[in-house]
């Protein structure tokens, strides 16, 4: 799976973060990715094992809102991070930096 520079950014933002879990509209507020883009993303990345995800257990009725699902990123995930990352580092004539 090819990562877009946005799907990059919110995997990175969650692999600072390993043990936390975010919802979508966290993330989405954190990184300024709007939901069209964020929601298929995040199916993506956890249907190809990047992400885990959990929805909140109590009663939406009681919360007055629509349940939320919060997304973790998985070790497959930070291991895509990790890689990606040395990627970048590596090549640092791809972002117009001189070798």
């Amino acid at each position: 799976m090819k990562l877009s520079t946005v799907g990059l950014q919110v995997l990175t933002a969650l692999a600072a973060q390993p043990t936390a879990s975010f919802s979508g509209a966290e993330i989405s507020l954190a990184l300024s990715v709007v939901s069209g883009t964020l929601y298929p993303m995040l199916i993506r990345f956890e249907k190809a094992g990047l992400l885990s995800s959990e929805w909140e257990t109590e009663d939406a009725s009681a919360l007055g809102r629509p349940r939320r699902k919060y997304y973790q990123i998985s070790p497959v995930g930070q291991s895509r991070v990790a890689a990606e990352q040395s990627k970048i580092n590596a090549s640092p004539h791809l972002l117009g930096v001189p070798a």
